[in-house]
C-alpha cells in the first residue's frame, strides 16, 4: 500500500443506505440520466414509451470471460440500479453463448475462446456479485439468464436463413465496432458477433417481453442491429408501419472519460480493480476511490452512487471552498465500497485508512495483521531481524538491497515502529514479537511479519 490522501469517513454517521434517491417515475429517468451526465443517446420513440410509467423490462449483457466483474462494470451496473429505481425490470445477460465468440467492440485484439465449463464458473460468480447491487426478488425483482441457454443449440443453417438474411455486408462493415478493427484485423467470428447480439435482443423480446437494451456508446452498433433484426421479424415485412408504435428501444451510455487524464478503474500499478475482495482487498477498493482526483469526484459522485443531487452538490461545493477535508471523496469511497463489500467492510476500511494515514506508530497487533494481511506486507526472518534494519529491509524486499537500506537509512528516511531509524545496525523490537511498523519517507509504509526460526 502506497501513499494516498488521509481520511477516513469523518464524523459523518450516514449509513450506506441513508439518503439515498427515492424510487421514481419512469418518465423521470431520462432527465435523471442526464443530470447525472450519463446519457449519451436513446431511440426516438423511448421518452414516449417512458412517459406512459408502464413497467418495462430493459436488459444489459456482461462477458463473463473472467470470474469477477471490475469497476469498469459499475456503468452498466448503475444503469440496471437506476432502471429498477424507476420501476422498471432489470435483465442481466451472462454471455455464455457470445462470450465463447467475443465482442470486438473497443478490442484491438481478438479474445481469448472460453470452454464452457469455464464460462459457467464465470458466470455463477457475476450472478453472486450482481446481487448485491439489485434485487433479485423472484416475480418481481430482476432476473438474470445466459445466452447459452438460446444461442449454444441454435443450427447454423436456422440462423443464417432466419437472422443473417437481414443483414447486409454494407450494413455490418459501416459499424463503427467493425470499422476500427479492418485495418488491424478482424476474424469473421468477430464478425458475427452483430448478428448474435441482435439474435439476443429479438428471443428477449418474444419470449421475456424485454422492450429495452442498455449499453455503452460503443455498442449502439449492436444495438440498433437487434432493434433492426425485432422489426424486420415483427410480421410487417420489411418493418413496421409508420403509425405503429416501436417494439423495441434502445439507450447508450457515455463512455467515461476523466476529466484529469487519468485511466479509470485502473490502480496505481495499472491494474483492474476488481469487485471481487479476493482479486482486490476491500482496503485497496476503498483507496481506489479514496484517491479520486479533485477534477473526477463529481463526476464519480454522480455515476457511481445513488446520492440525491442536493447532496453531491453540496459535497462539490465543499470540495471549492475546502479541498483540503477530501469530503467528497470519503463520501464516494464509503458509499460504494459499502454498495459493493458491505457496510461493516466499508467501516473497516476506513478504520484502516485513518490508522494507516495518521502520524502516529499502530501498535495494536490486531491491526496490524489485518493491515498485513489487506496490504502490501512483507515477511523476514528472525536472523535478519537480529542482524541489524538495513538487513531486514533488503531481506524483507522493502528496499533493493542492503547498500540501498544504508543509504535511506543515513538520509533520515526510515522509521520503524514509530522510531527513526539512524543505524543501519539498529535491531528493531517487533510489536507483540511478530509485527514491524514501517515507513520509508513521507508516502511508503509496509507491514512486516518477523517469522520464527
Amino acid at each position: 500500500m502506497t501513499g494516498a490522501p488521509a481520511g477516513g469517513q469523518g464524523t459523518t454517521k450516514t449509513s450506506a443506505t441513508a439518503h439515498l434517491c427515492a424510487p421514481g417515475r419512469l418518465g423521470d429517468l431520462i432527465a435523471e440520466l442526464e443530470w447525472r451526465g450519463i446519457l449519451h443517446a436513446t431511440t426516438p420513440g423511448l421518452p414516449g414509451r417512458l412517459a406512459t410509467d408502464r413497467s418495462i423490462s430493459g436488459y444489459i449483457g456482461f462477458d463473463p470471460s473472467g470470474a469477477s466483474l471490475h469497476v469498469g462494470h459499475l456503468v452498466p451496473i448503475f444503469g440496471l440500479i437506476r432502471l429498477q429505481r424507476f420501476g422498471g425490470r432489470p435483465v442481466a445477460v451472462v454471455g455464455g453463448g457470445t462470450g465463447m465468440i467475443g465482442d470486438p467492440s473497443g478490442r484491438s485484439t481478438e479474445r481469448n475462446l472460453l470452454d464452457v465449463p469455464t464460462l459457467m464458473a464465470n458466470a455463477a460468480s457475476l450472478r453472486s456479485q450482481l446481487e448485491r447491487f439489485l434485487d433479485f426478488t423472484p416475480g418481481s425483482g430482476a432476473i438474470m439468464v445466459n445466452n447459452l441457454d438460446w444461442l449454444g443449440p441454435l443450427s447454423l443453417i436456422d440462423f443464417l436463413r432466419d437472422t443473417g438474411k437481414h443483414f447486409t455486408i454494407p450494413y455490418m462493415l459501416a459499424k463503427d465496432s467493425v470499422q476500427v478493427r479492418l485495418d488491424r484485423g478482424l476474424s469473421f467470428t468477430e464478425f458475427s458477433y452483430m448478428l448474435l447480439q441482435a439474435y439476443d435482443f429479438a428471443h428477449l423480446c418474444a419470449e421475456y417481453g424485454v422492450e429495452l437494451q442498455m449499453g455503452g456508446a460503443d455498442q449502439w452498433g449492436n444495438i440498433t442491429a437487434g432493434l433492426e433484426l425485432i422489426r424486420r421479424t415483427g410480421g410487417a415485412g420489411e418493418g413496421l408501419a409508420d403509425d405503429q408504435p416501436d417494439p423495441a428501444h434502445g439507450l447508450a451510455y457515455k463512455l467515461l472519460l476523466s476529466p484529469s487524464g487519468t485511466k479509470f478503474g485502473k490502480s496505481d500499478t495499472g491494474e483492474s480493480v476488481w469487485l471481487d475482495a479476493d482479486r482486490t482487498p476491500v482496503f485497496d477498493f476503498y483507496q481506489y476511490w479514496l484517491r479520486t482526483d479533485d477534477r473526477d469526484v463529481g463526476t464519480y459522485l454522480r455515476w457511481f452512487t445513488e446520492l440525491p443531487r442536493e447532496e453531491i452538490e453540496a459535497l462539490e461545493a465543499e470540495m471549492g471552498t475546502a479541498p483540503e477535508r477530501r469530503t467528497a471523496q470519503r463520501r464516494l469511497a464509503f458509499d460504494i465500497t459499502a454498495r459493493t463489500h458491505g457496510e461493516a467492510a466499508a467501516r473497516e476500511a476506513v478504520t484502516h485508512a485513518e490508522a494507516w494515514y495518521s502520524g502516529a506508530a499502530i501498535e495494536d497487533a490486531a491491526l496490524l495483521a489485518r493491515l498485513y494481511e489487506t496490504g502490501d506486507g512483507f515477511e523476514v526472518a528472525r536472523a535478519s531481524l537480529a542482524t541489524g534494519a538495513a538487513a531486514l529491509l533488503a531481506d524483507g524486499g522493502v528496499l533493493s538491497s542492503r547498500g540501498e537500506a544504508r543509504r535511506m537509512i543515513a538520509g533520515g528516511g526510515v522509521t520503524i515502529n514509530g522510531e527513526r531509524v539512524t543505524d543501519a545496525g539498529y535491531v528493531p523490537q517487533p510489536i507483540a514479537g511478530e509485527w514491524l511498523d514501517v515507513r520509508i519517507g513521507k508516502r511508503r509504509r509496509q507491514i512486516g511479519r518477523v517469522r520464527p526460526d
